[in-house]
């Protein structure tokens, strides 16, 4: 296997439409990690929405890692040992919640296995929670009902509405955050300095490793920095155009086993 560390993003990459890692992906993962690679799962997702993910694989008798939250945190995932966290500073949490007050959007926050929102019927909110597998609470205030300090909350809205906030947010709190779309839909508020490629950069400089032992696959937006930061990024047939014109490979779709094609020929000694 060329690459040491495979990174994975999980939604619309790993799993499939239905959410779920088929037996070929799974199959084609385990033959990797017995050529010892590391497997990162590296998403947006909050830890618990990744978790049932890193249990499909049987991560936690593998070297293996959860880079979740975009990268805010990195979990050695066999041993639960928080390697790196970070959280989104006290004073513009009010400042986010006015703003998607005042635009009419919903804002959400997690407290242990739930998710926690003032707009509990939103249907994006409610693709968040399909996702990740956990139920939402709506509560009067966001911010006494979240977990103490934060180290993300999660804006949604109409793809316009959410490339719109991505713009006026960045311009207003660029200093303090950073305001990137996981999908069109989403609009991901977590700290400074924190998005997959930073974290990646954390996690190699743990395993003694550089970016060229690193293979990346994603689909998403907030995808972008790892893919270029790996020795070899690849992108989904069904990835953003964005993504697609900075990757090293386009693969299959997520629903064509795409991470199992390139995984298969990178362990039988075949160039992707």
């Amino acid at each position: 296997m060329k690459y040491s560390v495979i990174a994975l993003d999980l939604d619309g990459t790993l799993t499939n439409q239905a959410k779920q890692v088929t037996p070929r992906t799974r199959q084609a993962l385990e033959a990797a990690m017995d050529q010892g690679a590391v497997v990162v799962l590296a998403s947006g997702r909050p830890t618990y929405g990744i978790a049932p993910v890193a249990d499909v694989l049987e991560l936690e008798g593998r070297e293996s890692y959860v880079l979740s939250y975009n990268g805010a945190k990195i979990v050695h995932w066999p041993s639960k040992r928080e390697l790196y966290a970070k959280h989104l500073p006290d004073e513009v949490l009010p400042l986010l919640v006015h703003y998607a007050q005042t635009h009419g959007h919903a804002l959400l926050g997690y407290n242990g296995n739930r998710i926690v929102t003032q707009m509990p019927h939103d249907p994006y909110v409610a693709e968040e929670a399909r996702i990740n597998k956990m139920e939402v609470v709506g509560v009067d205030c966001l911010l006494e009902s979240i977990e103490a300090h934060p180290v993300k909350l999660l804006m949604t809205g109409h793809p316009d509405q959410m490339m719109q906030a991505e713009g006026e947010l960045s311009a207003l709190l660029s200093d303090r955050m950073e305001v990137f779309r996981s999908a069109p839909f989403f609009l991901e508020l977590v700290p400074k300095g924190i998005d997959k490629a930073q974290s990646l950069q954390r996690l190699l400089a743990h395993l003694r490793l550089t970016e060229a032992d690193l293979i990346a696959f994603g689909d998403g937006y907030n995808d972008l920095s790892m893919i270029r930061l790996a020795g070899m990024g690849v992108a989904m047939d069904n990835a953003a155009p964005e993504l697609r014109a900075v990757a090293d490979f386009v693969t299959l779709s997520n629903e064509e086993d795409g991470v199992a094609v390139v995984l298969e020929k990178l362990v039988a000694g075949e160039s992707a």
